[in-house]
């Protein structure tokens, strides 16, 4: 069964994608520790990050490094958090996280709950950042 990543990617099912490339997605998370929570995920649906082979992961990592510079300028912070727990999804991803404090990458703490016009905003911004 294919996992709600990859229904995200096949467009199966609505996300607030804010950047693509051939061999990655990357999207905000729903339900974020805050704004502008984004997950940057592969195309191609394998459990653990570290099961990729080393080409995907390398350009994974190199896309998220693009992704990140856009939330950054974006989402006012003093930088981007990087985790990678995955285990709330058995899709390889990486959460890049708009920080102002340490319990800002807190995943324990409650989630937020913007609208769906909210994330459409916020992926907007990230998505203009990527293209300027």
């Amino acid at each position: 069964m294919a996992s709600i990543f990859t229904k995200i990617i096949n467009r199966e099912i609505p996300g607030h994608i804010v950047a693509e490339n051939e061999h990655a997605l990357a999207f905000l998370d729903i339900n974020p520790l805050t704004e502008g929570h984004t997950l940057v995920v592969p195309k191609k649906e394998v459990d653990k990050l570290f099961d990729l082979d080393k080409e995907t992961y390398l350009d994974l990592q190199v896309f998220a490094y693009h992704v990140a510079h856009a939330v950054e300028k974006a989402i006012p912070c003093l930088r981007v958090g990087v985790a990678v727990i995955g285990l709330e999804v058995p899709h390889a991803h990486i959460h890049l996280v708009p920080l102002n404090s340490m319990d800002d990458i807190n995943f324990s703490r409650p989630k937020l709950n913007p609208s769906q016009e909210e994330l459409k905003l916020v992926a907007e911004k990230i998505a203009n950042q990527l293209n300027s």
